[in-house]
């Protein structure tokens, strides 16, 4: 599957993103999470992120939440998107990429995938299990009131593009 973002990609499209064989970005594309700053504990998110992007990246990203989003640039430079095109352009790039991956021989194509995924999964497998328990206990918990009332507020921080 290939991912084309044009825009906003923030919070829970990470677990769909990481879900995905590779990412097109569109020059004016950008990447953040907001969790943090309305108090909400997300694992499953950034541990998808984990496996495609440096584990300082996805911190820094975790962790200043609304204040930093990450440009398209900047996300192609730490590996998280592999091309970044005009806007006009991203239609175009996604197709060809999808109609040369199905040209290939279907049977060679599966497995490929599967054995690339079987690897990368392997070593998140342990990250993804401690995610479910961290999940369940943080629905158990809530959130933080005061994220959630930040959240109600409507007023959104002012943030910078890296």
């Amino acid at each position: 599957m290939i991912a084309a973002v044009n825009g906003i990609a923030c919070g829970g499209a990470f677990y769909m993103l990481g879900e995905v064989e590779f990412i097109i970005a569109t020059e004016d594309a950008t990447f953040f999470d907001p969790h943090v700053t309305y108090g909400m504990t997300a694992s499953f998110e950034p541990m998808h992120m984990l496996q495609k992007m440096p584990f300082h990246e996805i911190m820094r990203l975790s962790l200043l939440g609304n204040y930093e989003r990450l440009s398209a640039k900047r996300a192609y430079e730490i590996g998280l998107v592999s091309e970044v095109v005009p806007r006009e352009k991203l239609r175009e790039a996604a197709a060809w990429a999808a109609g040369v991956i199905a040209a290939q021989p279907p049977l060679a194509i599966r497995e490929r995938c599967a054995r690339i995924w079987a690897a990368r999964d392997s070593a998140a497998l342990a990250g993804a299990r401690h995610g479910l328990r961290v999940s369940s206990a943080s629905a158990q918990r809530g959130v933080d009131p005061p994220g959630q009332e930040a959240f109600a507020s409507k007023q959104r921080p002012k943030w910078k593009l890296r």
